[in-house]
């Protein structure tokens, strides 16, 4: 089973375009802001399912997100002026481990970002996976930046999702520790 989250219109038409989801397993998931996505270019292109996007490089800090948090994991990455590199996940099933390894082996330092609440959210999945294969490479805990643990009206949705005040305090706080 797959579970893809595109974030740019060029994906999601080359996954769909492919046939990636042909199977009655397999599923797009698309934005909660579908307006992010855009519209498509002419021509096609070719993305590979389960293949991580790094969208910064940095060496300072990993910042992990997927759908709409890239865009403010991007955005404090460069009001905090830290050297944080920030992946774009892309796909959850199955997980870009390698890309996810190398960045953790690289800064030591992670902080994931998502908008499901912190209780039973991916990045909960993604950060003990980052534990069990990056544990003596990590200089610092694993932080998670989350949506808040509780029900919200879908209209209010943005002022509860992390924003990039609260992602810039994660970087912060993930910089200096020691």
């Amino acid at each position: 089973m797959a579970s893809a989250i595109p974030r740019e219109p060029t994906i999601a038409a080359a996954w769909i375009g492919d046939g990636a989801f042909d199977g009655h397993h397999d599923r797009p998931v698309m934005p909660w802001s579908r307006h992010e996505l855009g519209v498509t270019e002419d021509g096609h292109c070719t993305v590979p399912i389960g293949k991580a996007a790094i969208r910064r490089h940095g060496d300072e800090l990993t910042v992990m997100s997927y759908r709409t948090m890239v865009r403010v994991a991007l955005t404090a990455a460069v009001e905090t002026g830290i050297d944080a590199e920030v992946i774009d996940l892309r796909t959850l099933v199955p997980l870009d481990i390698d890309t996810v390894t190398q960045s953790m082996e690289n800064t030591g330092r992670c902080v994931v970002v998502h908008e499901a609440t912190r209780l039973s959210g991916f990045g909960a999945e993604l950060a003990a996976e980052i534990q069990e294969r990056c544990f003596f490479h990590l200089e610092t805990p694993i932080l998670r930046v989350t949506g808040w643990d509780t029900p919200y009206p879908h209209a209010q949705e943005w002022g509860l999702f992390p924003g990039p005040g609260r992602v810039s305090a994660a970087h912060c706080a993930r910089r200096w520790r020691a």
